[in-house]
C-alpha cells in the first residue's frame, strides 16, 4: 500500500466512517467515525510520500516503531499515543490494516458511554 487512495479505500471499508478536510488544505484528508466524529486516521503527503497518523495502544505503538523504520512518532500530534506510518511499500498491507483497525477501535463511539451532568454532584 503506497497511495492515499489505497489507504482511504481500506479505511472507508471499516464502515460508518467518512473523509473530511477540516483544515481547508487538500493535503490533509482525515477519516472520522460518523457516530462521534472522532478521527482515527490523518493522511497527508510529506517528503515525497503519503503518511498516515494513527492512534495506537502504547505497547503496540512502541512495537511497530521498533519493527518498522517507516513507523515514527506522529508528525504534528501527540507522539506517545499517535504514530506516523509512511506508505513507502516497506510495511506489509496487513500490518497497515492492523494499525488502522487498532486506531479505529480506540476512537470508535462507546455504546452506553456515561455522560457528565452539568451543575450536579
Amino acid at each position: 500500500m503506497t497511495t492515499r487512495e489505497e489507504f482511504l479505500s481500506m479505511a472507508l471499508s471499516l464502515g460508518n466512517v467518512y473523509t473530511d478536510t477540516p483544515f481547508h488544505d487538500d493535503n490533509w484528508v482525515l477519516v472520522r467515525h460518523r457516530g462521534n466524529r472522532k478521527t482515527f486516521a490523518f493522511t497527508f503527503e510529506r517528503e515525497g510520500a503519503v503518511w498516515v497518523n494513527v492512534k495506537l495502544p502504547l505497547d503496540w505503538g512502541s512495537f511497530f516503531r521498533e519493527v518498522y523504520p517507516s513507523v515514527l512518532p506522529a508528525y504534528h500530534m501527540n507522539k506517545e499515543h499517535w504514530s506516523s506510518v509512511i506508505l513507502d511499500g516497506s510495511i506489509p498491507d496487513g500490518e497497515i490494516e492492523r494499525m488502522t483497525q487498532m486506531s479505529f477501535d480506540l476512537t470508535m463511539p462507546q455504546v452506553g458511554a456515561r455522560r457528565t451532568q452539568k451543575g450536579g454532584a
